[in-house]
C-alpha cells in the first residue's frame, strides 16, 4: 500500500467544501422587505405569468402566494384605520 500524501487530501477537501458551501448558499435566501413587495408587485402587474416570474426569481410559486396574501392583507388593515403599531399595544 502506498501511503497518501497530504497534498492530494487538501486537493479533494477544496471541491467538496466548495460545494457545501454552494448548498448552504442555495437552502435558505432571505429577501427584504422591498424585495418582496417588487416581487409581488410584479406578479400583480400580469405582463409575465406567475410560474415564469418565480423561475427568474429562483422562488417557489408558494413562496409568491404567502407574500402575496401577506401584502393584500396589510393594504386592507391599512385601509381600514388599524395605524397602530405592534409595539404601541400591549
Amino acid at each position: 500500500m502506498k501511503p497518501r500524501s497530504s497534498n492530494v487530501k487538501s486537493l479533494a477537501k477544496a471541491p467538496a467544501e466548495r460545494v457545501v458551501k454552494d448548498i448552504r448558499r442555495q437552502t435558505r435566501r432571505h429577501f427584504s422587505a422591498e424585495d418582496k413587495i417588487r416581487i409581488v408587485l410584479e406578479g400583480l402587474r400580469g405582463e409575465d405569468s406567475i410560474a415564469e416570474l418565480c423561475r427568474k426569481e429562483g422562488i417557489a410559486q408558494s413562496l409568491y402566494y404567502t407574500w402575496s396574501k401577506e401584502f393584500m392583507e396589510a393594504g386592507k388593515r391599512r385601509l381600514a384605520g388599524d395605524t397602530a403599531r405592534a409595539a404601541t399595544t400591549a
